[in-house]
């Protein structure tokens, strides 16, 4: 089964996608000054994903974070360019899968470029000393994607995780994660630093 991890980058209005498939990339229409890339992931006992997708959005963190590995413009602080995680819900019943977003906010009163790739970007899922699942441990196809972050906007990434555990290796796992209102624990990581914690909860 396979896990498609799609970002779709939104800029002025105009969106370009492309995804990994089969260990071949194809992009959709790309108008100018517009990038894409994205990445394909599989998980043991995973059933196929819904798209995942990443777009800009204004604003600045809601609490403070690690900082991403960035190529940054000149000025740009590499303490004031963000991560956090967050679910959609903080809360799902039988069947819902959570809405993991990743999210990086620039700060600084400059541009920053950061480096918002596949290569990049890891979402961990742990409960307790358990750890249930990481993006990165079927992953297919690690891409780099640069992005020029404006101050005060936002990158985000969305990945629907489909409530199954991995193992590094990609090995199957017939065990699934817990329910009965157990406690998750969200982190997104870019570029080797951690965001704050996104706890949630399964039924």
């Amino acid at each position: 089964m396979v896990l498609l991890l799609v970002i779709a980058v939104v800029v002025g209005g105009f969106a370009a996608v492309s995804n990994a498939l089969g260990g071949a990339t194809t992009s959709a229409a790309q108008p100018t000054g517009t990038q894409a890339a994205g990445t394909q992931e599989s998980g043991a006992g995973a059933e196929p994903s819904d798209q995942a997708s990443a777009s800009a959005s204004p604003g600045a963190s809601d609490s403070p974070s690690a900082t991403p590995g960035a190529a940054a413009g000149d000025g740009c602080e590499q303490n004031l360019v963000t991560v956090t995680a967050a679910t959609d819900k903080p809360s799902y019943d039988a069947g819902e899968k959570p809405m993991l977003t990743l999210k990086v906010t620039n700060n600084n009163k400059v541009p920053c470029e950061v480096n918002m790739g596949t290569s990049q970007m890891e979402y961990m899922i742990t409960s307790g000393s358990d750890r249930i699942f990481s993006s990165k441990d079927c992953q297919a196809e690690a891409t780099d994607l640069m992005k020029t972050i404006a101050p005060g906007k936002s990158e985000t990434a969305n990945f629907p995780w489909q409530r199954n555990r991995t193992v590094q290796g990609c090995e199957a796992v017939e065990a699934k994660p817990g329910t009965d209102g157990a406690y998750y624990v969200f982190t997104a990581r870019l570029a080797g630093k951690t965001s704050p914690k996104a706890v949630f909860q399964l039924y």
